[in-house]
């Protein structure tokens, strides 16, 4: 007596095969270059600059030599940009994170593997098993929406890897120009601390011939210290600066020594005019972003109203043969009951999340119109200001300087009061330089917030780099 075997497939039914069939044809792939070239475009075309991806040691390799050869001309600010950007690590982790989002969006495009069971039962001599194979049918009726969710995520992953291309390109320029502008208050500090200390070995000489009294000698002493004072804190805001700058552009300071200029650049002839608001605000990224996520929640809301009361649905068809029996077909459906989750919960969670990134979309578009306004205003201000300097308070002082001069020449006046015409300058190019700074800074964050959102001035914030005396020092 032979054991009986009962066999039991379910097999899709011809419409789900038929489906599934047309979603195989046309699987979804990786791309050639894992939209980085949209990166690339935008960099090329807003920056004027050139981003790569390293995605093997012979890319690392040809960018190391490529970098190496813009680093051995003075640095300018245009070739310190295109350096951060080459080989910035942070940047590249922000690409790694490109690969993560076109991975979820491919997967997202590919149908879910089938399920299999198997059952063996028996009962005496016989024996029966029970094989069966399913498809998740809801999952293959709402993939085209699903892609299209992951699709948009791929987008603002996309964007919000541009807002950092443009973010460190700001960075770094502001950089470079904290770094010039530590520079040169570091050179003047250490000219105004050597003629300070000219200034009181001759007072201490004086006093000792008895030509001075303790009490001038003591004032030209504190001022020397003073000096000395400054000077350190300069070379401290001076090793920060460097140590920064280095940073953003991914480069260890022990082991490279750049070539840059001793001054911060001269003021533009004329300043930028504004472009049109309303374009500039379009072309803004957090506000595309913010567009772009409320579009995608609101395709979200769709997709969960479609399975608000059936989230799981499973169809096949069921044929049973035996070795004793004619064969038997039929269906089979499995499906949730909605008997204590309607799924409204969903819904009133998506619908609350749709509402909020309207919301929150408007808020972006108001703050990135009021940010533009103040940017462009704080671009107009600070070269004014560095402007009146340079044209009008430091000619100025230069005109008393040489005055006192020929009358020191003419013997009219000690070389105390020529040095104490000198110190009452030291607040004024001090001040110039900052402003020139500032200048600088305002400038990259209009640049900026014409693409996104701006990190601000913050890098002025409570840093003054050069001054006067003790009441006024150099701080970081």
């Amino acid at each position: 007596m032979f054991p009986l075997f009962a066999y039991r497939r379910k097999l899709v039914v011809p419409v789900a095969i038929s489906f599934a069939t047309v979603l195989l044809s046309s699987c979804a792939t990786f791309s050639s270059d894992g939209g980085f070239e949209f990166l690339e475009k935008n960099a090329r075309t807003q920056l004027d600059k050139q981003v790569v991806w390293h995605k093997s040691d012979a890319d690392q390799s040809r960018i190391q030599q490529y970098t190496d050869a813009l680093l051995l001309q003075e640095l300018s600010v245009e070739t310190a940009v295109q350096v951060a950007l080459l080989n910035n690590p942070g940047l590249q982790a922000s690409f790694d994170e490109l690969g993560i989002a076109e991975a979820d969006l491919v997967q997202a495009g590919r149908l879910g593997n089938p399920g299999f069971s198997f059952s063996r039962l028996h009962r005496g001599d016989e024996i029966e098993i029970d094989r069966g194979i399913h498809f998740n049918l809801v999952r293959l009726l709402t993939m085209q929406q699903t892609r299209k969710i992951e699709q948009r995520r791929f987008d603002a992953t996309r964007m919000a890897i541009l807002q950092a291309i443009y973010s460190l390109s700001s960075e770094t320029r502001k950089a470079y120009f904290n770094l010039l502008a530590t520079t040169e208050t570091l050179s003047y500090t250490g000219q105004v601390k050597d003629a300070a200390q000219a200034g009181a070995e001759l007072a201490q000489r004086m006093q000792k011939a008895g030509n001075f009294s303790q009490l001038k000698q003591a004032r030209e002493q504190s001022f020397y210290a003073d000096a000395e004072l400054n000077r350190q804190r300069a070379a401290l805001a001076h090793s920060r600066a460097r140590e920064n700058f280095y940073r953003l552009l991914g480069l260890d300071m022990t082991r490279i020594s750049l070539k840059l200029p001793e001054r911060l650049p001269e003021l533009p002839a004329v300043l930028e005019t504004p472009a049109e608001m309303q374009q500039a605000l379009s072309q803004r990224l957090d506000v595309q972003m913010a567009r772009s996520n409320t579009d995608a929640l609101a395709h979200n809301l769709g997709l969960n109203k479609f399975t608000r009361f059936i989230n799981v649905l499973e169809i096949g068809a069921v044929k049973n043969s035996t070795s004793q029996q004619s064969n038997q077909t039929g269906y089979e459906i499995s499906i949730e009951l909605p008997l204590f989750d309607w799924g409204t919960a969903r819904v009133a969670k998506a619908e609350a999340q749709y509402m909020q990134a309207i919301h929150r979309t408007a808020d972006v578009a108001l703050a990135a119109r009021a940010e533009l306004r103040q940017s462009y205003q704080q671009y107009q201000a600070s070269y004014a200001i560095a402007k009146h300097y340079r044209d009008e308070v430091l000619p100025l002082k230069k005109r008393i300087s040489d005055e006192n001069l020929l009358r020191y020449n003419g013997m009219l006046i000690s070389v105390f009061e020529l040095l104490s015409d000198a110190r009452s300058q030291i607040s004024s190019v001090n001040a110039s330089i900052e402003a020139s700074r500032d200048f600088w800074f305002a400038e990259a964050d209009w640049q900026m917030s014409k693409l996104g959102k701006s990190s601000g001035n913050s890098m002025t914030t409570g840093q003054n780099i050069g001054s006067e005396s003790g009441d006024k020092p150099v701080s970081h």
